[in-house]
């Protein structure tokens, strides 16, 4: 049951990142992977919300496993970070590195602060 709920997760999530990506990225003139930044940045809040919630383990599965896991993308990210560098935009390169780790780890930390403001279920 619990690779179903993964994999329904994901499959809600996987097409919501490529959507979101590219009207992100679209909306900016830009060499720097927009759009793969902000997926990255709404899972790693999301899946710090969730990591804070009294959830059950098929809701974590499904929201945090699937969606989440779907919705952001290490992949993609490695793989931009890389061409970047390897066209000769290695300031954007070391700059999306940077960014990303630590906007991630502090939108995680948002996502559990706000999970431990909400009123208790």
């Amino acid at each position: 049951m619990t690779v179903l709920l993964v994999a329904l997760g994901a499959a809600f999530g996987a097409p919501l990142r490529y959507l979101a990506d590219r009207a992100v990225q679209a909306a900016h003139d830009s060499v720097f992977p927009w759009g793969t930044f902000t997926v990255n940045i709404a899972g790693s809040f999301l899946l710090g919300l969730l990591a804070a919630l009294p959830v059950n383990g098929d809701v974590m599965a499904f929201a945090g496993t699937g969606f989440c896991g779907a919705l952001s993308t290490y992949s993609t990210f490695g793989y931009e970070t890389f061409r970047l560098a390897e066209d000769g935009a290695r300031s954007s390169a070391l700059l999306n590195a940077a960014a990303s780790v630590a906007a991630g780890l502090g939108a995680a930390y948002c996502g559990m602060v706000v999970a431990e403001a909400l009123p208790a279920m």
